[in-house]
């Protein structure tokens, strides 16, 4: 069970409300000892979450409402409650009024009065209820359900093309409609990189496949913080999307924009005027690593909506097959193809990506031979630390899975063995395993989550009872990312400096801290602060495997 504890890096810390006002009750109508009421909020400002503290005149119970998690507060006089809102419930637009109707009983001949403070939650933590609220489990020190929803919401910001009505980050717009190929082809969609608004389809598909495979394994998780719908759409936005990328069997985009014209813009995505040119791989410019990757994606999402929409199911799987018999017929690395790929994502390899691929053509399809070919070229030995570049240790892990056969487990072994205390790696002094500079935490929270997926095949669950290294709490989060979507001046948000994000809560770092622990919360130490969507990647399917752990009582003790 000590591999488990590797998840439990960041904990964000309530930041204090950002405005409250009184509201009195409208009692709509009362009959014998039922009641009826409202409270209408006026709204001066974007909501992403809030909070009902509520004294009634009178003792009332039975309380039915349906914007929220209902918790009574102040003794057992039944006058004070407090009504926390639902996740899908919390998202509503400046200039509106947010209505709140409840029903009940009442006590005495009396109709109840009731007066409420309003307080808008607007990247405070407490936006989702704990689980002790939702479940009746023992309460966590962490709240899982509120990084597991905030960690979707990033993604819901980095989307490029036209939004969807469903859109729950109002600042945002549509952008990039404009994406294109070079035949013309409709290239719009997918999620932006990082703090930029180039398309990196290599590291995207990794961040596919990681979502994927945790939906696949802890989708209680998902179903429990209310969050089903909005990880499947997380899933399908950028399926959607290399679906339109894969042009031809043996053609695939895999990149849109240009690094250096994009860096040179600070600037919201809906403002960009720049040219945003597209680059593909094709069987004399080979790409097996981008083009297995995207295969991996393509084959975990057919899993992932095989028994939600089949036909949609079928065409990722079609899709699966020709970019795996592409990455495998024309080797090379996509980088050596796509220059303006190699000065950001270098591939060191593509044998991993292949094995990687392999292996989840194989649970998609039940065909050997792809098992045949995962087990035989995939990488040997330890794993330095996976990532969108190395997928060693995640391959070894499904092919233990799925063989049971020891050298796969010998592997995962010196793997893990060399990520402890007492291994290669250097900790910090807070204790957190240190692998590189850039993204250090990334590091350790993919390989924690590695840790999750193996204990689950009764990997050295219980051998490992205390620590394996990374536990950090961040007792203040980071206000200013690197990320242009979120700071950038919008008239929704109402911001105008670089210095100032709109919506603090969708930070989803830092990522990077030196080895003595040391951050700073500079948006221009972009190695510290700049946010990524492979850096969420594992970090969103290991929250959900934590809280699976804590819905079956299995959460470790450090992770409580």
């Amino acid at each position: 069970m000590r591999w488990l504890l590797l998840v439990c890096l960041i904990a964000w810390q309530r930041q204090g409300c950002h405005g409250a006002q009184t509201i009195n009750m409208q009692l709509l109508q009362h009959w014998d000892n039922n009641w009826e009421g409202q409270f209408s909020v006026p709204l001066t400002s974007d909501v992403l979450g809030w909070e009902l503290r509520i004294h009634f005149s009178t003792p009332v119970s039975g309380i039915q409402q349906w914007d929220g998690t209902w918790l009574q507060t102040g003794g057992t006089s039944g006058q004070d409650y407090v009504l926390l809102n639902l996740v899908d419930k919390g998202y509503h637009k400046a200039g509106t009024t947010m209505t709140i109707r409840m029903m009940g009983k009442f006590t005495g001949g009396t109709a109840p009065t009731a007066t409420a403070e309003y307080i808008d939650l607007t990247g405070d933590s407490q936006t989702v209820p704990p689980l002790a609220i939702m479940t009746g489990v023992q309460a966590t020190k962490y709240n899982y359900e509120e990084v597991l929803v905030k960690s979707l919401l990033f993604y819901e910001a980095q989307r490029s093309g036209k939004l969807p009505a469903n859109n729950r980050v109002p600042w945002r717009n549509d952008s990039a409609l404009n994406d294109k190929g070079s035949n013309n082809e409709d290239l719009t969609g997918g999620y932006y990189d990082a703090g930029d608004h180039v398309k990196f389809n290599f590291p995207m598909a990794y961040t596919t496949t990681m979502l994927a495979w945790g939906y696949l394994e802890w989708k209680d998780a998902y179903t429990q913080a209310g969050q089903h719908q909005q990880i499947l759409d997380a899933i399908k936005w950028p399926l959607d999307y290399f679906i339109k990328c894969h042009v031809a069997p043996h053609e695939l985009y895999v990149q849109v924009g240009d690094g250096g014209p994009d860096h040179g813009f600070w600037g919201r995505p809906e403002d960009m005027t720049m040219a945003r040119p597209a680059f593909k791989i094709t069987e004399s410019r080979p790409g097996s690593d981008v083009a297995g990757e995207t295969a991996a994606a393509m084959a975990a999402g057919s899993l992932v909506f095989k028994h939600i929409n089949s036909t949609y199911s079928a065409t990722l799987l079609t899709h699966a097959r020709q970019l795996y018999d592409f990455a495998t017929k024309y080797k090379g690395k996509y980088s050596d193809s796509v220059n303006q790929a190699a000065a950001y994502y270098r591939s060191g390899a593509y044998e991993d990506e292949l094995g990687w691929a392999g292996v989840w053509l194989f649970q998609a399809t039940g065909d050997r031979r792809y098992l045949t070919e995962a087990e035989a070229i995939r990488p040997t030995g330890a794993g330095w630390g996976d990532s969108w570049d190395d997928k060693t240790t995640y391959t070894d892990i499904l092919l233990y899975k799925f063989t049971h056969k020891n050298e796969y487990k010998t592997d995962i072994e010196a793997t893990f063995t060399s990520w402890m205390p007492g291994g290669s790696l250097p900790y910090t002094p807070g204790g957190m395993a240190y692998r590189l500079q850039w993204g250090a935490l990334r590091y350790a929270v993919n390989m924690a989550t590695a840790a999750l997926f193996a204990a689950d095949l009764n990997l050295h669950e219980h051998d490992y009872p205390s620590l394996l290294g990374s536990v950090q709490t961040l007792q203040n989060g980071p206000i200013i990312d690197q990320a242009r979507v979120q700071a950038c001046p919008h008239p929704v948000a109402g911001m105008n400096s670089e210095t100032q994000a709109p919506i603090p809560t969708l930070c989803t770092g830092p990522w990077s801290v030196g080895q003595d622990d040391s951050y700073k919360d500079d948006r221009n130490d972009y190695v510290k602060n700049e946010v990524a969507c492979d850096y969420n990647a594992a970090w969103q399917s290991g929250i959900a495997g934590l809280l699976h752990l804590a819905l079956h009582n299995e959460l470790p003790t450090d992770c409580k």
